[in-house]
């Protein structure tokens, strides 16, 4: 038990380290509150060489705003639980109001 909790803690650390943030147009300067306007998975097979389809994510009509992939919780378990012959990626596309 103590070997399932010790893996389940290390797989929480090692999530926060897959995160990359793009900002499209003047998402930085332009104000207003942050808000969900997306988000999809991407499959991968045979540990991330072919990818299964194309997330389309939508984006706002203004093009402004910020793209951040990460490798959640989630994904480890996908990836975990195939033994790496599937893996996932999630993809949140964040706009302001």
């Amino acid at each position: 038990m103590k070997k399932i909790i010790s893996i389940f803690i290390i797989s929480l650390f090692l999530t926060s380290c897959m995160t990359t943030e793009t900002m499209v147009g003047a998402f930085k300067e332009t104000p207003g509150r942050e808000y969900k306007f997306d988000q999809k998975k991407q499959f991968w097979v045979l540990y991330g060489i072919i990818p299964l389809g194309k997330a389309n994510t939508d984006t706002p009509t203004d093009g402004n705003c910020k793209v951040t992939t990460t490798l959640t919780l989630g994904d480890v378990l996908i990836t975990g639980l195939t033994g790496g012959l599937v893996s996932s990626y999630t993809i949140k596309v964040t706009a302001k109001k």
